[in-house]
Order: C-alpha cells, then structure tokens, then sequence
C-alpha cells in the first residue's frame, strides 16, 4: 500500500464505524518533533516524561532514534529500560513513538528508531526491507540503549508492534540481552509476503519470485529499482479491500496519522528475502518471559496464536486478547492503548523490576 488522501465519503463510512476519535491525533506539521499520536509531547519540561533525538551509527548507517525518559530522570540513577520496534512501513512518530511514551510515564527509558533505509535513517536504496535488517535495528536499539545514562542493562524489555512484533520475536530467540519479550498486534512479515494475508495468494508465489528476481537482475545491471505496494488507490478501492487491517491502516496512515516518512512500499528485489522468511519458526528458542497481545477482533490474530503455540519454552508466556479492537484499533483508541499499557505495565513490572 502506498500513502493515499482519502475522500470525505470514504473518510464518513469509514469514520463512523471504526476510526472514531483518531481524527484528534496530533498533526506531524504542528509537533516540533513531528510526532503524530494523541497526547504527544510536544516540549520538554524538567520533572515530566522528555523526548531526544539522537542519532547513532549501526554498520556504518546513521539511524534516527528518539530515547524517551521517564518524569524525574536522573543519570545517576538506574532505570528498567524498553526497546520498542515500529510496524512495518511505520516510523518511529507514529504507534511506536506512542507506546514509547506510555511506558516512559510508567518509569522506563525507552528507544524507538527508524528502520535502516526507512524514515529518517540511512541507506539507499531507500525502503529496502529486509528481515536480517530489521532484525539488527533491534539489536542496534539495544546497543545504543544500554549505553544510556541511567540504563540497567540486565533490566531490558522488547516490545515489538505488528512487523516489529515478528522481528521482535526473532531477535529474542538469540539475543538474551532482552529479559522479557512482549508483542502487539504481531504481524509475520515473511508469512504475508509469501502466502499473501490470510493465505490469500499462495496461488502466485512463484510468480511473485520470478518478478522479484527479475528486480534484482535490473538493480545489478543499473537499472531502475522497482518498488512493490506503490501503487495509489482511489478512495473506492481502498473502501472495496478485503481486509480490515489494510482498510484501517489506509485511514491510519493515509489520512488520521500521517507522515511524511512513512511509505508502505519496499523493493520488489526484498521479496527474496521476506519470502523465506517466518517470524514463528524456531519459537523454541524463546525462553525469556513472553507477553502476546492482540485485538480479539484482529483478522490478524491468527499469526499471533500460532507464534504463541510455538512457544514451549517461554517462561510464564500468556496471550492477552483487547476484547473487540481490530489490528489498527490497538495503535490508537485509547482504550485499548490503554488497557494494553496497563498489560504492559504488569508484565515488565514483574520481569524487569
């Protein structure tokens, strides 16, 4: 999918039946840190939750970061620190800037970055998306953020959301830095990308393959590159989709969450990596705390029971169901958001304190 302006009647039907009060999202153009969700932060105050930018470098990319810390911060003290990775086509002002903040006002120093080659980071060509990148941004978070003033590094968390929630989930296979692993909305990456969503395409894998390897033949050569789910829908196809979540994230991150740093479309040649790729294999290998949570109405859901069921050697695992939200209602509604901080709250409490 690519960002699309929608029209007013889409924006009414869709509105009344599942966005609700997303329009009171904060715009990028009026935060200074053009952050994007409700209640954002939009100037630092000593004694409150602050946000910094920084940057960092993670094999010789500069990645774009913001480190939220908690009301009171002090660099002589040690605080239970979070890294949270960002949906797929997401940045970092977005979801995961959000729930950053929730959890810094719950008294934990928490980083969100830019994927490498995504939003506000290096590389090019822009919008690669790669498993094995994706999965050392988190790493590279964890890095950076262990060095943090104040940062217990034995006390560190992961919170991974919807394609960050898949990569998440592969990096704690083998990174054990993260002492306790939570989830939100997991979305496998590699699942979809092969089999199409819900299972949807299996019938045009191997025609999808052949014209990713065609892209990497025509990058190799100097051609131009070729980028997939880049094409604009006009408002009557994105209402005709046959899927909630992509309905949903059309209005989230086409109209009610806007940035300009978030795209939905990726080189087609990625699609030789993100094929062979499966977020719930080697779930065994999990063996720290585990915290999986969805929206029971979720047509994603399915992805998230089945990385949950894999996982036989997580200590004190639990799949948390938000009774009645969507996929994209998890990012935002308060409710939920709230009720999943609250989630949160309890399991690092337990795992990291």
């Amino acid at each position: 999918m690519k960002k699309s302006v929608l029209g007013a009647a889409l924006m009414a039907a869709v509105t009344i039946n599942s966005v609700g009060t997303a329009a009171l999202a904060a715009d990028y153009k009026q935060n200074p840190y053009t952050l994007t969700y409700q209640d954002a932060i939009t100037e630092n105050f000593e004694g409150k939750v602050n946000i910094h930018p920084v940057t960092y470098k993670l094999h010789d990319l500069e990645i774009a970061a913001n480190v939220y810390t908690p009301a009171g911060y002090n660099p002589g003290n040690t605080y239970p620190a979070v890294v949270v990775a960002h949906p797929n086509g997401g940045v970092k002002e977005q979801v995961a800037g959000l729930y950053a903040q929730k959890l810094a006002e719950n008294g934990y120093i928490t980083i969100t970055a830019d994927a490498a080659y995504q939003g506000a980071s290096g590389g090019t060509p822009r919008n690669i998306d790669k498993p094995a990148n994706r999965i050392e941004d988190i790493r590279g978070m964890a890095d950076y953020l262990t060095q943090y003033q104040g940062v217990n590094a034995n006390r560190l968390g992961l919170l991974g959301i919807c394609g960050g929630g898949g990569y998440s989930l592969k990096a704690a296979q083998t990174d054990k830095r993260f002492i306790a692993v939570a989830t939100l909305s997991m979305f496998d990456s590699g699942l979809v990308r092969r089999n199409g969503y819900v299972d949807s395409q299996v019938s045009t894998i191997q025609e999808r393959l052949k014209a990713a390897s065609d892209a990497r033949a025509q990058e190799a050569a100097g051609g131009e590159i070729i980028y997939a789910a880049d094409a604009k829908l006009t408002d009557e196809q994105i209402a005709k989709l046959p899927f909630e979540l992509y309905r949903e994230g059309f209005i989230y991150y086409g109209k009610t969450h806007v940035h300009p740093n978030s795209t939905f479309r990726y080189t087609m040649s990625s699609l030789l990596d993100l094929m062979s790729f499966d977020a719930a294999s080697n779930m065994d290998l999990i063996n720290q705390p585990l915290l999986m949570m969805a929206g029971s109405k979720a047509d994603s859901l399915y992805m998230t029971e089945k990385a949950y069921n894999l996982a036989t050697n997580a200590k004190d695992k639990e799949l948390f169901l938000l009774d009645g939200a969507t996929h994209i209602q998890t990012y935002w509604k308060t409710k939920y958001v709230n009720e999943a901080i609250r989630k949160l709250e309890h399991f690092f409490g337990k795992n990291l304190d």
